[in-house]
């Protein structure tokens, strides 16, 4: 895996740049080290410890990487956004985001490391879930540094993720935020409920459209729990129409309406402002 990066500011550091900007992890780090991954614009290995003037290019040489899921071949997934560092996809409803037992393939991961494999590569890792009844945008490194990258940008909360929701009832507030802690709810095995004692968890909420019975929310994330849209709706009164396990009320399908529309950050790499947005809700 191969890329150029230019410099952004006067003094930078290799080691600056890998440790302090990207934040990568000491293992990642170390193997780079190792296998001389980083070289100056005339392919040269460069000092890591060397200041470096601003517009200088790197380039950056990764051994290559595996993945340990298996490609599937005969599931061709919406891409909306692809480069060579990630690339966002739309995950369908009733699809999982990655096995959870051995010899389970099909999975939005399996899907589209099979597509990272019919186009020369090997390497596909989720940067986040969605649950298997929610559809959406979800977003995969493909190598290990970006991997690092974006997951850190998650934690510090840099990868803005927007949904949509269908829920029981006409909410109260036009907009607000549901500030309540989540943990395990002990008289069932995978819901969650507000707890004290639970995990902190925020969402924000806006009403897009009002009719009779229902509301249409739209809603982002400040944390990212497990079922955390879904129990903070099932919180606020106002449980997603279809998500029988949080009290709404049953589809004929048996869906729940849960969309993540769009992602929005700033490219780790490139430094350019994404945009993506999934209109097949």
């Amino acid at each position: 895996m191969s890329w150029s990066y230019e410099v952004k500011d006067d003094g930078m550091t290799v080691e600056e740049l890998l440790r302090s900007e990207w934040r990568l992890g000491k293992k990642v780090v170390h193997e780079m080290r190792m296998a001389k991954s980083v070289k100056n614009d005339k392919f040269q290995e460069v000092v890591w410890k060397e200041p470096l003037t601003k517009g200088t290019v790197l380039h950056f040489d990764l051994p290559p990487a595996s993945s340990p899921y298996e490609p599937k071949h005969d599931v061709e997934l919406p891409i909306l956004f692809e480069d060579d560092h990630f690339l966002i996809a739309s995950k369908p409803k009733s699809m999982k985001t990655h096995p959870n037992e051995t010899g389970q393939i099909d999975t939005f991961i399996n899907a589209i490391l099979g597509h990272i494999v019919r186009n020369g590569g090997s390497y596909a890792e989720h940067v986040h879930r969605l649950d298997q009844g929610t559809s959406g945008l979800l977003m995969v490194a493909k190598h290990p540094v970006a991997k690092n990258v974006l997951d850190r940008m998650l934690e510090q909360k840099q990868l803005v993720r927007d949904y949509e929701a269908v829920v029981k009832g006409k909410v109260r507030e036009k907009s607000g935020t549901i500030d309540a802690k989540l943990g395990r709810d002990r008289h069932h095995a995978t819901r969650r409920i507000a707890s004290p004692t639970g995990q902190s968890a925020v969402t924000h909420y806006k009403v897009v459209r009002q009719m009779e019975g229902k509301s249409i929310l739209h809603l982002s994330l400040e944390t990212g729990r497990t079922h955390q849209i879904r129990a903070h709706l099932a919180h606020l009164g106002n449980p997603i129409i279809g998500d029988e396990l949080y009290g709404g009320t049953p589809t004929q399908d048996g869906a729940y309406h849960l969309h993540a529309f769009r992602m929005s950050f700033v490219h780790p790499f490139t430094g350019e402002k994404i945009v993506v947005e999934d209109t097949s809700r």
